[in-house]
C-alpha cells in the first residue's frame, strides 16, 4: 500500500485543493484511494475538508473511520493522541491501495510546534511528506485553507519562500520525517521560474539530511489564481445578512472581483464597471440601479457579478414591476447595512474551498493538472498501474490521454449551458482547444454571466459570411451528384451541424461533438454525407464503453445500424476491436448470438457465423469468436463448459450484437441493473471523428465526449489517413 502525508508549515496555503489534486490523481492508477485526517477541524460540527475530499476518495471509508483525534485530544495529552491516530489509522490502511492522509490546518493561534507534530505523526505512520508552502503572505490566523479578502494578498518573494521551507525542513529533520516533494502554491504567477530555484536549492542543500532519504525531491510551483481566491456572490450575500431580491440563483456562484460604491451621478456609476465587481447601490437610487442593470444586458460594459441595494430601502412597486419585466438574471441583494458597513463586510467576505464550490474545485483541479506532472508525482510515491479499471480510473485516464496531444473539437450548440459548461471545463483542463458556434457577443455574455472562462475558445458564426462562401462551395461540389446548387448549399450550411461537419471535413477542426440540444439524425447525417467512411469500411457504426466496477467493456452496435448483415457485422466487429485499441482496451471479439458454437441453427444463428469468418479472414490478427451467448463470452466458467480452450470465451472484451434492438436493450439492461457507466455512442468507421450526445446528456457525459472524439482524432492522425 503507498501513502502520502499532504502538510504544510502555516494556514492558508491550499493545502486541500493539493491533496484533492494528489487523490485525483492516485485514482488514475489504483483502484481503492483512500483518505484520512490525523486532527479534525473541530468537534463543534463536521470537517468542511474532510466532507469535501471523501467525495473523491475510492475506498468507501465512512467520516468516522477517516478521521483520528480532535484538537482538545492533541492539547490534553499529545502522547495519547498519537497512539490513538495510529491505532485508527491502522484500522483502514488494509481497506486501501494508496492513502492521502490530510495533516492539521493551524486553527490554533500560536501553535508553532504544529508542523513538528504532523511530522511525527508522519514519521510514526511511515509516509512521506508532500509539504505544502505558501506563496502569499497575510493569511489570516485561524481560518485554515480559506481565502483571502477579494482575491487580494501580498505575494512572497523566492528568498522568503526558500525560508520557509528551510525552516520546515528543520522540523522534518528534527521529527524523522521523510520528504516526498515540495509544493508551493499560490506563487507569483511572474515569477515561478525564480521560486522554483529556490526551492530546488533548498531541497539540494538538504540532500544529505535524513528528511531526504535520495539525492532528488520534486519540486512543483502552483501561480496564484484570482478567481480561486474570491469570494462568491453567495458569501457576499450571506456577509450582509442580505435578501436576493431578484436574478439568477445560479450565478451565485460567479465569483466576484472587486466592489464598486455607486455614490456618484449614473454616467461616472457606468465608468466605474469593473469585470465581475459588486455595485453597492444606495437601495433610493433606482436611476443608478437601473442603469447597472440596462448596462449588464447591453453587454456593452464590463459585465459585474451582483448588485447590492444598501440602506434597507423597499423599492417601489413600479421599479418591481419594470425589473421584473427586463428579466434580468444579475443577482440583486438587498441589505440593511449603510453603504460603509455594507462596503466593509463585502470586502470581508470569504469563501472556503470544498463541497459547496463545485466550480473552484474544477478550476482547481486544473491549476493542478497543468502545473503538476502526473507520472514524476506517481514515480516519487513508486506507485504502479492496478490491473482492475474501475469507472473512475478510465474516465481519468481518458482525459490524461486527451490532453497528451491536444486536438481542435468544434461545438455547435454554442447557446445550450451544459455546452458552455463542458467547453470551459475541457479548456481548464487542457483536453482540447474548443471552438463554439454561435453570435459571438451573445455566447461570450452568456458565458460571462455563468461565470465561465471561455476566454481561450474561439467562437464563430455560422453565417460568417467567408466561411459559408467556402463551406457552401464545397458543400455543393460534394453534393453535385444529388442535384445539389450553390444556392441551396449556401442555406444549407449555416444549419450549425452542416457547418460543424464542414470544419472538421476541411481540417479547420479534428473533430466535432453536437447532440445535446439536437437529434441524432441532425447531428450525424451531415457526417454521411460530407466526411463519409475510412477506407475499407463499409458503414458507419457506434459502440458504447461499458465502465464496470472493475473492468472496461466495448459494445456494439446500440445505436446506429437496426439489421445489420453478415458483411455489415463483420464491419462492425473490426471498427469495433480497432475502437477499443484506441482506448487502450485489448480486443477479444464476441460474435453474439442466441446459441453457443455449433449447438444450434438458424438464419440469425448462420449470419453470426458467416459474420465471423468475415472477420477471420479480413483481420486474421484479431481474437475473435462466434457464435457466442453472452454468457459463454463473459463467464469462464460457463466458457470452460460451452467453448472449452477458447482465446475469447470467457474473456471476451468486444461484444458485437447481432442488431440493433439486441445492442440497445442489453447495454441499458446491464447499465441499469450493474450501475455501469455507458460511455457513448461512440461513433466508428468515418473518416474524421464526430460523435453524437443524449438530450439529456449531463457536463460530465458532454467532457468525456470531447475527450472520447480528441483521442479518436490523435488515432487518426497517428495512422496517416
Amino acid at each position: 500500500m503507498k501513502q502520502v502525508y499532504v502538510t504544510s508549515a502555516e494556514g492558508n496555503t491550499g493545502k486541500s485543493t493539493v491533496a484533492l489534486g494528489v487523490i485525483r490523481t492516485l485514482t488514475r492508477q489504483v483502484e481503492r484511494v483512500g483518505v484520512f485526517r490525523p486532527i479534525a477541524r473541530t468537534t463543534a460540527e463536521r470537517d468542511y475538508v474532510l466532507d469535501w475530499l471523501l467525495e473523491d476518495q475510492t475506498a468507501d471509508l465512512t467520516y468516522d473511520e477517516a478521521i483520528g483525534v480532535s484538537y482538545e485530544a492533541v492539547h490534553t495529552d499529545p502522547e495519547a493522541a498519537l497512539g490513538r491516530i495510529i491505532e485508527r489509522y491502522k484500522r483502514i490502511e488494509g481497506r486501501c491501495d494508496a492513502v492521502v492522509i490530510v495533516g492539521s490546518d493551524y486553527t490554533d493561534v500560536g501553535a508553532p510546534t504544529e508542523l513538528a507534530y504532523n511530522a511525527r505523526i508522519a514519521a510514526n505512520l511511515g509516509a512521506p511528506v508532500l509539504l505544502v508552502v505558501g506563496g502569499r503572505a497575510g493569511g489570516r490566523a485561524g481560518e485554515g485553507d480559506r481565502l483571502d479578502q477579494l482575491g487580494t494578498s501580498v505575494a512572497r518573494e523566492p528568498a522568503q519562500i526558500r525560508q520557509l521551507v528551510d525552516v520546515a525542513f528543520g522540523e522534518l529533520r528534527q521529527e524523522h520525517a521523510s520528504l516526498l516533494g515540495v509544493v508551493v502554491n499560490r506563487a507569483d504567477p511572474e515569477q515561478l521560474q525564480l521560486v522554483a530555484r529556490q526551492v530546488e536549492a533548498s531541497v539540494t542543500a538538504s540532500t544529505a539530511d535524513a528528511i531526504t532519504g535520495a539525492t532528488e525531491r520534486p519540486v512543483w510551483v502552483l501561480p496564484e489564481d484570482p478567481l480561486l481566491v474570491a469570494p462568491t456572490v453567495k458569501s457576499v450575500l450571506a456577509a450582509v445578512d442580505g435578501e436576493l431580491v431578484s436574478g439568477d440563483r445560479g450565478l451565485l456562484e460567479r465569483e466576484v472581483l472587486g466592489v464598486v460604491v455607486a455614490g456618484m451621478s449614473m454616467e461616472n456609476v457606468l465608468t466605474r464597471l469593473i469585470e465581475g465587481a459588486v455595485v453597492v447601490v444606495p437601495g433610493d437610487r433606482t436611476e443608478t440601479l437601473l442603469a447597472v442593470l440596462a448596462a449588464y444586458q447591453a453587454g456593452t460594459f464590463p459585465s459585474v457579478s451582483a448588485i447590492v441595494l444598501n440602506g434597507g430601502f423597499a423599492l417601489s412597486d413600479p421599479i418591481r414591476r419594470l425589473i421584473v419585466g427586463m428579466d434580468p438574471a444579475l443577482p440583486i441583494i438587498s441589505t440593511v447595512y449603510g453603504t460603509f458597513e455594507t462596503t466593509v463586510r463585502i470586502n470581508g467576505a470569504h469563501t472556503r474551498m470544498g463541497a459547496e464550490s463545485p466550480r473552484k474545485t474544477e478550476r482547481a483541479i486544473g491549476l493542478f493538472d497543468r502545473s503538476i506532472n502526473h507520472i514524476a508525482l506517481l514515480d516519487a510515491l513508486e506507485v504502479e498501474a492496478s490491473a482492475v479499471v474501475t469507472p473512475l480510473m478510465f474516465e481519468y485516464r481518458l482525459l490524461e490521454r486527451a490532453r497528451s496531444q491536444r486536438k481542435h473539437i468544434v461545438l455547435p450548440e454554442g447557446d445550450d449551458d451544459r455546452i458552455l459548461h463542458a467547453a470551459a471545463i475541457a479548456l481548464e483542463r487542457d483536453i482540447a482547444r474548443i471552438t463554439l458556434l454561435g453570435d459571438e457577443q451573445t455566447v461570450r455574455a452568456r458565458a460571462t454571466s455563468l461565470g465561465l472562462d471561455l476566454s481561450a475558445a474561439a467562437i464563430v458564426s455560422p453565417t460568417n459570411p467567408t466561411l459559408r462562401q467556402r463551406f457552401g462551395e464545397e458543400y455543393a461540389a460534394l453534393r453535385a451528384d444529388k442535384g445539389m446548387s450553390l444556392e441551396r448549399a449556401l442555406d444549407t450550411v449555416t444549419d450549425v451541424s452542416y457547418f460543424g461537419t464542414l470544419m472538421v471535413h476541411l481540417g479547420i477542426a479534428d473533430g466535432m461533438v453536437s447532440g445535446a440540444a439536437h437529434t441524432t439524425a441532425h447531428t450525424i447525417r451531415p457526417a454521411f454525407e460530407i466526411i463519409k467512411t475510412r477506407p475499407g469500411v463499409g458503414v458507419v457504426s457506434s459502440v458504447f464503453l461499458m465502465a464496470l466496477s472493475d473492468r472496461v467493456l466495448v459494445y456494439g452496435d446500440c445505436a446506429v445500424i437496426p439489421e445489420p448483415t453478415a458483411t455489415q457485422l463483420a464491419d462492425i466487429a473490426i471498427s469495433s476491436a480497432a475502437t477499443a485499441e484506441q482506448f487502450g482496451i485489448a480486443p477479444r471479439v464476441a460474435m453474439l448470438s442466441y446459441s453457443t458454437g455449433s449447438s444450434g441453427s438458424g438464419a440469425e444463428v448462420e449470419k453470426v457465423r458467416e459474420a465471423t469468418e468475415f472477420v477471420r479472414s479480413r483481420a486474421p490478427e484479431l481474437l475473435v469468436e462466434g457464435p457466442l451467448q453472452y454468457d459463454a463470452a463473459a463467464d469462464a466458467v460457463v466458457a470452460a463448459a460451452k467453448m472449452p480452450g477458447s482465446p475469447v470465451a470467457g474473456r471476451a472484451t468486444v461484444f458485437i450484437f447481432p442488431d440493433l434492438n439486441t445492442g440497445n436493450n442489453t447495454y441499458k439492461a446491464v447499465q441499469r441493473s450493474s450501475g455501469a457507466i455507458a460511455i457513448g455512442p461512440v461513433l466508428q468507421g468515418l473518416r474524421k471523428p464526430v460523435n453524437d450526445l443524449s438530450r439529456g446528456a449531463l457536463v460530465d457525459d458532454i467532457v468525456n465526449t470531447i475527450a472520447i472524439t480528441a483521442i479518436q482524432a490523435q488515432s487518426i492522425a497517428e495512422s496517416g489517413e
